[in-house]
């Protein structure tokens, strides 16, 4: 019995967590449609920026899920950002601005230095290829 208790607790804990992540979501669609049609000189209905809302996070859900099928099908427990720009190959713009902004990360990395290989002495037997 504890351990169902245990496990229902659990659960009851990471669906709270998912709601609140989830309205956080909403609420800062709903700011970002809010300012965005300020700055157009537009009213948006409220049914609409909730429909919107809900649409992107539909969306993200989805992407999440592709993404992490990518990095499961290539042997991997985490996400990379390959997995990211394959979640974009049918959109071409979006394709290349996600290569884009990869290529600039790359190049803001600290290069790593290469590590270097140990001397041989002359008494080592090891084969080395």
């Amino acid at each position: 019995m504890e351990e169902r208790e245990c496990a229902y607790e659990k659960l009851e804990e990471t669906e709270e967590k998912a709601e609140l992540l989830r309205n956080r979501f909403r609420l800062s669609v709903i700011g970002i449609a809010d300012a965005e049609a300020k700055k157009q000189g537009l009213e948006i209905a409220e049914s609409v920026v909730a429909c919107i809302s809900d649409l992107a996070f539909k969306f993200t859900e989805l992407l999440a899920n592709d993404v992490w099928l990518f990095a499961q099908h290539a042997g991997r427990k985490s996400i990379n950002m390959e997995d990211v720009i394959l979640s974009a190959h049918r959109n071409e713009h979006l394709l290349g601005l996600l290569r884009s902004f990869s290529h600039d990360l790359k190049g803001k990395e600290p290069k790593a230095e290469k590590k270097r290989k140990r001397p041989l002495k002359e008494d080592d037997t090891r084969v080395v290829s």
